[in-house]
């Protein structure tokens, strides 16, 4: 007879052995994407080109057309800034919710439950902020794009 730790050992390591089989699967699709190099340059060049501008903000937003990749972006933001700001760093944390706000679909319902969360100090310099993020979003999505200052108002 088999004794059911024995069982329990032997499933746990098929499982670990299918999830490390998944992962490395996963990998290689990722790879294999046409896309993949020309979107990690992307990235890496839009990172290279904040940090040498010397913007405090690295944020590469996502392509707005892929909706998963928007929800996970969205997620991430509002996660990092909720973090961040109990961390004590306004400033950044704020940012965060910014971009959150940016590319959600339905920004006012959002802006009325940060209102009612956050502090109101907080959801005062968030609301300053605002403006200045979708010159960035829109940037973002189109990188040839140019905008004047005057646009921006």
């Amino acid at each position: 007879m088999v004794s059911p730790k024995t069982v329990m050992g032997i499933c746990a390591g098929v499982s670990a052995t299918l999830f490390i089989g998944y992962c490395i699967y996963f990998d290689k699709q990722r790879h294999k994407d046409p896309d993949f190099k020309k979107k990690l340059r992307q990235r890496r060049k839009a990172q290279k080109a904040a940090a040498s501008s010397g913007k405090r903000s690295t944020t590469v937003f996502p392509d707005m057309k892929d909706h998963e990749a928007v929800q996970r972006f969205f997620l991430q933001e509002i996660q990092l800034g909720e973090e961040l700001l109990a961390a004590g760093d306004l400033e950044n944390g704020v940012d965060h919710l910014g971009n959150a706000v940016a590319v959600c679909g339905q920004p006012n319902d959002l802006l009325q439950v940060l209102q009612q969360t956050l502090q109101p100090e907080v959801f005062h310099l968030l609301i300053k902020r605002l403006p200045s993020v979708a010159p960035r979003l829109i940037k973002a999505q189109n990188p040839s794009a140019t905008l004047q200052e005057d646009d921006v108002e």
